[in-house]
Formats: structure tokens, C-alpha cells, sequence
């Protein structure tokens, strides 16, 4: 299952890179996962019902890397139908959220709900509305590791605290042993990676460790990393690359930045069984969240202590952040038909295949009613 949904990754993204001479995807570069393939079998069923009404020009969009996958899947489907041009950078939450504040971008993408002060600097390039968050691409924050010889691994939230903080420094220590009682841990130093520029995935992260051992992450969390020691990448690619080339090491993206070369950690919830990461067990976890922002925003709160049996807790929700009232016009027409498009069924239908997880229905329905009225 795996490996098929892997083939089909590699085929969304060569697909997405073929018409790059039209879509100046510029990010593809810098945030490329090398997963390629000639599969294209999704590309006549969506397309068809793609709904372009006066969408036309060029979109510039940033943000999120960690969807960066799922938007280039879009983007080859979208494009093809309509003709329109998008360039999403990818360049991570806080690029994307400061782009979109100075009025550089038709939309961004941030695995972080905006803060307040970043919905009061929206309302300057928001005419008479201000910046919302509508969640739009779900999955989980894998723990990739690459350590020889040990093909399973274990882990729970205390000692990921203490290994990204440098409290625990090898991978037969005695913490890493009692959770993985029948593995070869060899005695060989952990290279733990995080992200070097500003990051949801790091603030996601991050608020899981608060929450579930506030004892051993005494940090306050968000996008920028705070601990101490550990090796930086930039964006989800950057560490998943460090991981997959380096003996020793573990880091946390995006499932879908999971390759070969690396496994992911299971997590010990407290459930029965420890839970890895899928699109199912991070679905588990997301259908318990609840919507929190107001009027038009619909920013969630996840539950990162969850003990639910098969819920992965360590999830994310990737949010479009847009204008209510107030967008520019020449893009208003296309930014609508493609967050439409993207919300829809058949662009929600495009993410399971590729180890995202579809955002829960009732959650979905709201973001489409909202799509329809954005001015």
C-alpha cells in the first residue's frame, strides 16, 4: 500500500512538473521530493468537474511546505482545466503568512491558524475584511529515522522531548530501550534535525510536546525552533533529505516526505497498541477537532493528548488563509475557483492517495460555504 501510494505520489509530482514552463513553480527546486513516476490515472476524473467560471491569469501563492505535495497534485489538476497559472513557493508558514500581510500573494498556506496580531496586519491589504484560516489538508507529522539495523521503532512523548533536547544522545540508551524492548539499538549518536526557518510543522510539533509532557519541553513553542543543540534544514524537504542521508538520524515532516531510506516512529499514546502514522490514524485524531475561530475563520483546536485507540496524535491541519472581504479583483476569480476545487470532493479524494488525510466532513462543508462567499 505503501509503495503504490508512493508510485502515485511520483506521478502527481512529474505531472506537476511537466507543465512547470506554464506554472513557473518555482518552489519545486527547493522543496522537491524526488518522487516521480508516469502514473496519471487520477487526471480525467477530477478535471472534469473543475469548475473554472472566469478564472484566468496567474496566482502567486506561499507557505506551508509540509503541503507542498498535495499542492502540486492540485495544481497539475486545476491547471489543465482552467489554464491558469499558479506559483506556490512553499517556502514555509511564516514566509507564506508575512507574504500574504504584504499583500505579495493571492493566498497562503500555514499549518498555524493566524495569531492576532497577524489578523490585525491582514486588514491592510484586506479591504474591508481581514485574513481567515479555512483547513484544508490534514495528515500527520511522521518522526522519520534513519538508524541501520533497526526497523521498527517506538517512541513516546518524554523521550522525544529529551531527544530533540539533547537530554537523550544515543539510540541504545535506556529510555529508547525499555520502549523497544526486542530491537538491535545500536550504540550510535542521535542527529536530531529541525526546521531552520519559520515552521508550522514546528509549531504543531512543538504544542504535542506542551501538551502531552510539559515537564520535559519547558519551551513556550511556536514556528521558530527553541531548544537547544540539534542539527537545522530548511523546510520539509530540507529535513527530510538531512534524515535520509545521515546514519543516526530523526526528524520530523510530513508523512509524504517519508522515503525511502528512512522509517517512521510508531508513538506510545497510552492506547493499547502504539499508533504509526497514516492518513487513517491521523483522520482518527482530526475528526475529534473543534472549530474555535470566529465569524468566517474556522481555525481548529486538534487534541494532541488523545488516547483513542488507533488515533495518532501528532497531526497537523494546513490551512488556505484568504481574505474574507477585500481580495484583489484580478485574482479573486481564480483564487475562488481553486480553493473551490481544492475543497471539493474530488480534490479532497487526491490526498489519501498521497498520505494526507482528508479534512473531516462537517469541517469541509463549512470551508465550501465559506469559498462560495469570499469577496
Amino acid at each position: 500500500m505503501m509503495l503504490q501510494r508512493k508510485n502515485r505520489l511520483r506521478a502527481l509530482s512529474l505531472g506537476a512538473v511537466a507543465v512547470s514552463g506554464a506554472l513557473a513553480l518555482t518552489a519545486c527546486g527547493s522543496d522537491d521530493t524526488g518522487k516521480k513516476s508516469s502514473d496519471n490515472s487520477s487526471s480525467s476524473t477530477s478535471a472534469s468537474s473543475i469548475k473554472c467560471d472566469n478564472a484566468k491569469g496567474q496566482l502567486l501563492a506561499d507557505g506551508s511546505s509540509a503541503q507542498k505535495n498535495a499542492i502540486d497534485a492540485w495544481v497539475k489538476e486545476f491547471s489543465q482545466a482552467c489554464g491558469v497559472q499558479i506559483n506556490y513557493k512553499g517556502g514555509g508558514s511564516g514566509a507564506g503568512v508575512t507574504a500574504f500581510n504584504q499583500g505579495q500573494i493571492a493566498f497562503a498556506g500555514s499549518d498555524s491558524a493566524l495569531k492576532p496580531e497577524e489578523v490585525t496586519a491582514s486588514k491592510k491589504v484586506c479591504s474591508g475584511g481581514q485574513g481567515i484560516d479555512l483547513p484544508m489538508v490534514g495528515g500527520p507529522i511522521a518522526l522519520g529515522y534513519n538508524v541501520p539495523g533497526v526497523d521498527s521503532l517506538v517512541l513516546d512523548a518524554p523521550t522525544l522531548a529529551k531527544i530533540f533536547d539533547s537530554k537523550i544522545k544515543n539510540w541504545n540508551d535506556a529510555a529508547i530501550k525499555k520502549l523497544n524492548p526486542g530491537a538491535k539499538l545500536p550504540n550510535l549518536k542521535i542527529q536530531a534535525f529541525h526546521r531552520s526557518d519559520e515552521s508550522g510543522t514546528t509549531d504543531n510539533f512543538t504544542k504535542y510536546l506542551i501538551a502531552t509532557t510539559p515537564d520535559n519541553w519547558k519551551y513556550s513553542g511556536g514556528k521558530a525552533w527553541q531548544a537547544k543543540g540539534g542539527q537545522a534544514a530548511p523546510q520539509s524537504a530540507g529535513v527530510a533529505q538531512q534524515v535520509k542521508q545521515t546514519a543516526g538520524a530523526i526528524g520530523y515532516f510530513e508523512l509524504s516526505y517519508v522515503t525511502d531510506g528512512m522509517k517512521a516512529v510508531s508513538i506510545n499514546t497510552g492506547a493499547s497498541k502504539p499508533v504509526a502514522p497514516s492518513t487513517d490514524s491521523a483522520t482518527a485524531d482530526i475528526a475529534a477537532a473543534k472549530v474555535i475561530g470566529t465569524g468566517k475563520d474556522l481555525s481548529l483546536q486538534l487534541d494532541y493528548k488523545t488516547k483513542a485507540e488507533g488515533a495518532y496524535p501528532l497531526t497537523l491541519v494546513t490551512y488556505e488563509i484568504v481574505c474574507d472581504k477585500g481580495n484583489k479583483a484580478d485574482t479573486l476569480p481564480a483564487t475562488k475557483a481553486f480553493l473551490r476545487y481544492i475543497a471539493s470532493e474530488d480534490g479532497q479524494k487526491v490526498l489519501s492517495g498521497i498520505d494526507y488525510a482528508p479534512v473531516p466532513d462537517d469541517i469541509i462543508a463549512k470551508v465550501r460555504t465559506t469559498i462560495e462567499g469570499l469577496s
